[in-house]
């Protein structure tokens, strides 16, 4: 696979890579401190178009591929994990509509996302559904020109912060994952609430909250594409576009681990000689590279491969999610061990890049549940 980028790869890039260090990467330990939301971040990243990166210009986007997106989202977390997770979920939102919406709907939402000045989330997982989609209980039930919405979400990123919710609802109980639809909800919808901010162990700029809707009367307008194509959304955006997004996250932060890592190694002096002297050290850092140039390599491959026509194999993006975010613990923990007790200190950064990177197994889908379905498609049962 030929990973040579194009100019215009390049520029996004850089620009995303200068944003990241000059203006996220100074104030990124003070949001993991405070739980504070990383809007700042986020409007740093707007005046620079970045929130509409792979949004079509005729709806006031970049317009730029895959391989573009992570690129930038992987800049992103190499500066802060818990700004490039917001933009995920807000990209992952965007590309709902791009993907579900009819041209209505596209007019009436994408413009505003694009530009940044309505920022956007996701809703699938429920207290008692987790990562299964199929077990979900929110219902949306049709009255006139109507759906009536009662339910909950939880672990919602972006949640209260965001103007647009994409929403997956059981719209027909008796026809399994046939009767699960996607619906457009505004914040500032009648009947709809939400939680307190969950106190996460890590990713904690990124205002993860429940959502609940209580008799939310939502125009049959607001559903995406038909009834019962919920999961198809889910498919296309969460699955084949999001993922790679949450693995860029992974990668970024693993390089963040491991560029510390190498620079702690030339600084640090012990006994009148730099630990990455230490053929031990040296192993270490072996090995941290290694993982990040092959996920960085399947990561590449697996964009590539969804901008051809046909795009790759849905299964790509799950493997890539799941394998970068192993290998980001991996890195992570072992840029501890190179720092030895500075890691585990709050005065350096190793901490939070564990921390957010463990978070990384868990959001979107859970490394189990990705086995078992890696697993399924490959047998092919």
């Amino acid at each position: 696979m030929d990973f040579q980028l194009t100019k215009d790869q390049n520029l996004v890039r850089e620009t995303a890579g200068k944003i990241a260090q000059k203006e996220l990467a100074p104030r990124a330990a003070e949001v993991d401190r405070t739980h504070s939301f990383v809007q700042e971040g986020l409007n740093k990243l707007k005046d620079a178009d970045i929130l509409g990166l792979a949004i079509p210009p005729e709806y006031g986007g970049m317009g730029m591929d895959t391989r573009a997106f992570v690129l930038v989202i992987e800049e992103i977390a190499k500066a802060c994990g818990s700004t490039a997770l917001a933009t995920v979920s807000h990209s992952i939102c965007s590309y709902i509509v791009l993907c579900a919406g009819d041209d209505k709907q596209k007019k009436k939402y994408l413009p505003g996302m694009a530009k940044g000045e309505r920022l956007g989330a996701f809703c699938v997982h429920e207290s008692n559904c987790g990562s299964n989609a199929l077990a979900l209980e929110t219902r949306a039930v049709a009255e006139g020109n109507e759906y009536i919405v009662n339910g909950s979400k939880i672990f919602i990123t972006n949640a209260q912060e965001a103007e647009i919710y994409a929403v997956l609802v059981r719209t027909d109980l008796s026809k399994g994952p046939q009767g699960i639809s996607m619906l457009l909800i505004e914040k500032d919808t009648e009947g709809l609430s939400f939680g307190k901010k969950e106190e996460k162990m890590g990713l904690r700029g990124t205002s993860s909250r429940e959502l609940f809707f209580q008799d939310c009367r939502i125009p049959q307008a607001n559903l995406l594409g038909k009834e019962g194509e919920g999961l198809k959304a889910v498919g296309q955006a969460i699955i084949g576009f999001g993922f790679l997004g949450a693995a860029a996250i992974s990668s970024g932060l693993a390089q963040a681990a491991l560029d510390t890592s190498i620079k702690h190694a030339r600084e640090r002096v012990i006994a009148r000689s730099p630990i990455g002297a230490n053929q031990l050290i040296q192993s270490l850092i072996t090995e941290m590279s290694l993982g990040v140039d092959t996920v960085r390599a399947l990561l590449y491959s697996a964009a590539a491969r969804r901008d051809t026509n046909p795009p790759g194999p849905i299964v790509d993006a799950l493997k890539v999610k799941l394998y970068a975010s192993e290998v980001a613990i991996d890195v992570t923990n072992k840029a501890l061990q190179v720092h030895g007790g500075h890691g585990y200190s709050r005065d350096f950064p190793l901490e939070r890049y564990y921390r957010d990177a463990r978070g990384l197994t868990l959001h979107f889908k859970t490394t189990e549940l990705l086995k078992a379905d890696i697993g399924k498609m490959l047998v092919g049962l």
